[in-house]
């Protein structure tokens, strides 16, 4: 199993007018889990984009438990329970607050797209040879 956390602190900008942070910017918050864990292990999206693949989402689930608010210092854990293989990799999240409350749940599926046909391609070797040693039996 893969794990990894970042933190974010919640803008104002990012809130309703309950004072919570927006739903939809959970969605945000994966992403920037994502994209900060693969630079982390010396994968970047652009470099994989100009070789001719794209990552796009397939499928999102949320579960919200509590509310985040503004200038809440939030940690999102980002987990690959599952050692990626064909066209896929699935990311599960946890974001938590600065008390270590569970504040939601989400995970989304990608799939590595092959830019010139539009269709799925294999899961690129420099991601295995990253991912690999997190699977190990």
């Amino acid at each position: 199993m893969f794990e990894s956390e970042v933190q974010i602190r919640v803008r104002y900008a990012e809130t309703d007018q309950m004072g919570y942070v927006y739903y939809g910017n959970y969605g945000a918050y994966y992403e920037v889990a994502r994209t900060e864990t693969f630079r982390r292990l010396g994968i970047h999206y652009k470099e994989m984009e100009a070789e001719g693949v794209m990552m796009p989402v397939l499928e999102m689930r949320c579960k919200y438990i509590r509310p985040a608010r503004y200038d809440d210092m939030l940690t999102i854990k980002l987990l690959v329970k599952e050692k990626p293989k064909g066209t896929r990799i699935k990311f599960e999240y946890e974001v938590y607050n600065e008390a270590q409350e569970l504040l939601n749940v989400g995970e989304t599926t990608m799939v590595f797209v092959d830019m010139k046909t539009g269709r799925p391609t294999a899961i690129p070797h420099g991601i295995h040879d990253k991912m690999d040693v997190y699977f190990t039996a």
